[in-house]
């Protein structure tokens, strides 16, 4: 268990009737993608709410980084190490790309008294936001307003966050929604870079980046993991192939 980064096993959640997860048991390994797949409500990003933090699954146990997480709130797991980046962007819209980044360096440092220096030139928060912009590719747009960065930018600029968090494992919620073909293919570029920083769990509809990305992969239907293996052996899956690949044979 010791080269286990995160670990959830038999991870229950039910909104009445409806089981949106069922006895979910996955793992993330050091230096890999592990993608999470399945239709539309199968319950992927309740999933990842659960792992997040920002929502109490009614029983199962989550460790990261060998240690019990699941009593943790949102801001306790980030401390730790676990990095989430949002289906839906939480980014503060009218700060820059710096100032963003510069938020979440202030956050992470364990004093953040700023009364002798002015919070926009403090070395301690723009040199090491400005090498997380750097690491994602946005350093020449540090000084654009999130609002007006494109789609495809804001999903950078929420990974270089977490970076800036120290973030040990990232949590990335459909990373490519509303991305064009050569915003897809460069964020599959950079993803497959980050993953050698930390390992990613990876939530994704576009199924060339998985195929292309995914060390492992684990199929949810509605709410049940009913698969995981590697791209070939998940292709292969007769049940996967009815579920979820279109295969109607």
């Amino acid at each position: 268990m010791a080269d286990i980064v995160l670990d959830i096993r038999g991870l229950n959640k039910s909104f009445g009737a409806l089981k949106a997860t069922e006895n979910i048991s996955l793992d993330l390994r050091p230096g890999e993608i592990h993608a999470l797949i399945g239709p539309n409500g199968a319950g992927k990003s309740t999933l990842i709410h659960q792992i997040a933090g920002t929502l109490k699954p009614d029983s199962g146990d989550i460790s990261f980084l060998g240690q019990p997480v699941g009593h943790l709130g949102v801001a306790a797991r980030a401390r730790l190490g676990l990095g989430r980046s949002f289906q839906v962007s939480s980014l503060a819209p009218e700060f820059s790309a710096l100032r963003n980044v510069m938020l979440a360096v202030q956050s992470r440092q364990s004093s953040s008294f700023r009364f002798f220096r002015p919070v926009k030139k403090d070395p301690t928060l723009v040199d090491p936001a400005m090498a997380a912009l750097e690491r994602v590719g946005l350093a020449g747009r540090a000084g654009v307003a999130a609002a007006e960065l494109s789609h495809g930018e804001r999903r950078q600029l929420e990974i270089a966050i977490a970076l800036a968090l120290g973030s040990r494992a990232f949590l990335l919620d459909e990373p490519m929604a509303g991305m064009g073909p050569e915003g897809s293919r460069q964020l599959t570029e950079f993803l497959d870079g980050l993953r050698s920083e930390a390992p990613i769990l990876l939530v994704e509809h576009d199924m060339d980046a998985v195929f292309a990305l995914a060390d492992r992969i684990s199929v949810l239907v509605y709410g049940r993991i009913i698969a995981s293996g590697t791209v070939e052996e998940i292709r292969n899956d007769p049940e996967v192939r009815r579920a979820y690949l279109g295969d109607s044979e």
